[in-house]
């Protein structure tokens, strides 16, 4: 008996042990998540997580629908969430399951594109720009024209990221626009705009904190984390903010519809929500996260970084992309379609 009951003890042990080990699959932007934050999870909770990178919106969404890719969670920009929520592909929080989730800051809490946080939280925002390196080019870095109409400086040296939302309307604003137009002489402008700059450009490349920081691309439509990164490892690289507009955004953590590890998914999502642990991740992206009382763990060169900390003056040109509807979508696409031949 004796015996049985030790084996039986050691036997409860195991499974109680293998319920600790559990898995997570988070699909997440590339070079987004902290490897310091992912260790620190699965030291205090025994679940290993599995990373998969995507480099668009579109790309997640397309991946997404298609079904059976085993993610648990994934990390839409904001005008994306009601799209993801619309199709049924994630699903509604149980709020009761998140006991951090008053860490989220007001400002953050009651957001358009998911009000009173129904379907997500966030991870990090930020702005989309231009970087450029001004050992290659010294002039005005604060317009869109610098990837639309650039100067003979930056020729075939610029970058542009793949992710259509902000290249549509950065083209968009830059011919006075507004985000979700479907005005066919606007649109017919941005195509022949963005048509005529292609030959000029480099590459349409997610990876470009590399490639900033080697000189490998002398400008690129970026975002500003990913551009206070190249700062830091090259001080020639800067971050333009364009007077004719700039998309906002913020990406934020949403369970999948299928996910199969929901326990470890929620022990995710509060986790994130420590202010701690969110800082870690804007320690890593360089991005604003938003966590209410994460700033005292922000690293000090984040407090006052100019990819951070816009300009007064352009301030208010930065504007968050609304969910724009399927006709509006359809007609971005279209152009986008045809940029990417």
């Amino acid at each position: 008996m004796k015996t049985y009951l030790i084996a039986t003890t050691a036997l409860v042990a195991s499974s109680f042990a293998a319920m600790a080990e559990g898995q997570l699959n988070l699909y997440n932007w590339g070079n987004y998540t902290s490897p310091e934050m992912i260790a620190k999870f699965t030291e205090e909770t025994g679940i290993e997580v599995t990373i998969t990178d995507y480099d668009s919106n579109t790309t997640a969404l397309t991946k997404v629908e298609a079904g059976g890719a085993g993610f648990d969670l994934v990390v839409p920009s904001g005008n994306y969430v009601p799209v993801f929520a619309r199709k049924g592909l994630i699903q509604e929080l149980d709020h009761s399951r998140i006991p951090n989730i008053g860490n989220i800051a007001p400002q953050w809490r009651d957001v358009e594109w998911d009000e009173g946080r129904k379907f997500s939280v966030p991870w990090q925002w930020g702005s989309v720009g231009i970087a450029v390196n001004t050992s290659v080019y010294s002039g005005d870095v604060n317009t869109s024209e610098l990837f639309l109409n650039p100067p003979d400086e930056l020729v075939g040296k610029i970058n542009i990221v793949p992710e259509m939302t902000d290249v549509m309307n950065m083209a968009i604003f830059n011919v006075g626009g507004e985000a979700c137009t479907e005005d066919l002489t606007v649109l017919r402008e941005v195509r022949d705009k963005l048509v005529a700059a292609k030959p000029k450009w480099l590459s349409m490349d997610y990876g470009t904190t590399d490639k900033l920081s080697s000189g490998d691309y002398a400008a690129s439509v970026n975002w500003n984390g990913s551009t206070m990164r190249a700062r830091i490892n090259n001080p020639d690289v800067t971050f333009g903010y364009p007077v004719e507009g700039y998309p906002l955004f913020m990406d934020s953590v949403a369970l999948l519809s299928d996910a199969q590890n929901v326990d470890e998914a929620y022990q995710f999502i509060n986790f994130i929500l420590e202010p701690e642990n969110a800082a870690m991740l804007s320690a890593f992206a360089r991005y604003a996260n938003g966590v209410a009382g994460s700033e005292e763990f922000m690293p000090e060169d984040m407090k006052t970084a100019p990819e951070i900390i816009a300009p007064a003056e352009l301030a208010a040109a930065g504007r968050f992309l609304p969910t724009c509807p399927q006709s509006a979508t359809d007609l971005y696409t279209a152009i986008w379609t045809e940029l990417l031949k």
